[in-house]
């Protein structure tokens, strides 16, 4: 898909080693996600795609490298100005991640009242919207017991956008969900960077996603420890290293990339 991004960096990796019970996963992991731009992080089971996510989001120290949001490291330097900094960006987890005791709009004002000045109305009006732009907008009074996976995995992404983030982060969006409401879900995806500019950078194992979305992507090699691939898909399709090609025709067999 063409590019939508003006080429400014948001977010600068650099040499970045990161381990997972004491083991280095990923090594030498080196990119820039610019302003607009979805990047799709990719890889075999096991090669540390939610590993370097936790790495990306500042859970988690790197054994080496750095990165930079704005030219501001993520895991060094003030707390308080760190924990500024992680505001600006937003964050879905795999599971959703819901608070199981509130409502859906409850969900999504709690980091605006903890994080933000906004007043209560202004909470509340912030938090329909969210939910109206994920398709729900009669959900704001629900449990997230009452809702359906696929209505969940929205969820979870209005609560990510309830701080009016320039950078969201996606673990999974698409797993657990069927054929249907995956496709839902990139189409939402994109509706979003398209009406808030928002950047996107999403680990995925959904093929279809990949071809649907993706500005670039970036492989992950779990028996290499390192990325071999950064690219667009269809040009990683048609010329990328050999194992790239084979886990991207995978897809692009049942015509998903077509």
């Amino acid at each position: 898909m063409p590019p939508q991004h003006d080429g400014a960096a948001v977010l600068e990796v650099r040499d970045l080693e990161v381990a997972a019970g004491g083991r280095v996963v990923q090594r030498g992991i080196g990119f820039d996600l610019a302003r607009g731009e979805i990047l799709v992080v990719v890889g075999g089971s096991g090669s540390g795609k939610s590993t370097l996510l936790r790495h990306l989001v500042g859970l988690e120290i790197p054994e080496a490298g750095s990165v930079r949001m704005h030219g501001l490291d993520l895991h060094h330097g003030d707390p308080e100005a760190l924990a500024a900094l992680r505001r600006r960006f937003g964050v879905m987890f795999q599971a959703g991640a819901l608070w199981s005791s509130m409502t859906l709009g409850e969900n999504l004002m709690l980091p605006m009242r903890l994080f933000s000045t906004l007043d209560a109305a202004t909470r509340e009006r912030r938090a329909r919207e969210r939910l109206a732009m994920v398709g729900l907008e009669d959900g704001f009074d629900l449990l997230p017991a009452a809702l359906s996976g696929g209505m969940r995995k929205r969820a979870a992404l209005a609560r990510a956008l309830a701080l009016d983030p320039e950078l969201l982060f996606l673990d999974e969006p698409g797993s657990g969900l069927d054929p249907i409401n995956a496709a839902r879900l990139d189409e939402l995806v994109l509706s979003l960077r398209r009406d808030l500019g928002v950047t996107v950078l999403m680990v995925t194992h959904e093929i279809a996603g990949i071809f649907n979305v993706a500005d670039r992507m970036l492989f992950l090699d779990g028996a290499r420890a390192t990325m071999t691939a950064l690219g667009p898909p269809s040009d990683l399709l048609a010329s990328g290293p050999d194992e790239v090609r084979r886990f991207l025709r995978r897809g692009a067999d049942s015509g998903v990339a077509a």
